[in-house]
């Protein structure tokens, strides 16, 4: 039995959907990914809440990581309590009830030639 690994609080700090893309959909459609592992026994019930620098944030959005397993959650999927707007800067913290790892992704495909950026999230707590 593996041990749980990861944080219980964690923030990314830069987010930015583009409007538009370049290529076929769903796989060339820009967006951002937090990629949530969780290595426990235990599913993960996590919390997210999306900042601005001009309005309150939204949230919770909730979402489960099985136990053992990992999410890719797109931010442009979120839709509850409402979709993460589009060309607008936006900063997450991301709380989960068990210990995961927070990882950010974003691809943009505003142009043919794409661009992929990733890097791991803060780990707040």
């Amino acid at each position: 039995m593996q041990k749980a690994i990861g944080h219980k609080v964690w923030a990314i700090a830069e987010g930015y959907i583009p409007a538009y893309s370049n290529g076929p959909e769903p796989q060339f459609t820009s967006h951002e990914t937090a990629c949530i592992l969780n290595t426990s026994d235990q599913d993960a019930h996590v919390k997210v809440w999306i900042y601005f620098s001009d309005r309150d944030p939204i949230g919770p959005y909730e979402v489960t990581v099985e136990a053992k397993r990992t999410k890719h959650l797109r931010f442009n999927d979120l839709k509850e309590p409402e979709p993460v707007p589009l060309d607008t800067d936006y900063a997450s913290v991301f709380e989960s009830d068990v210990p995961v790892v927070v990882q950010h992704t974003r691809l943009d495909s505003r142009q043919s030639e794409n661009a992929l950026l990733s890097t791991m999230a803060y780990p707040a707590g």
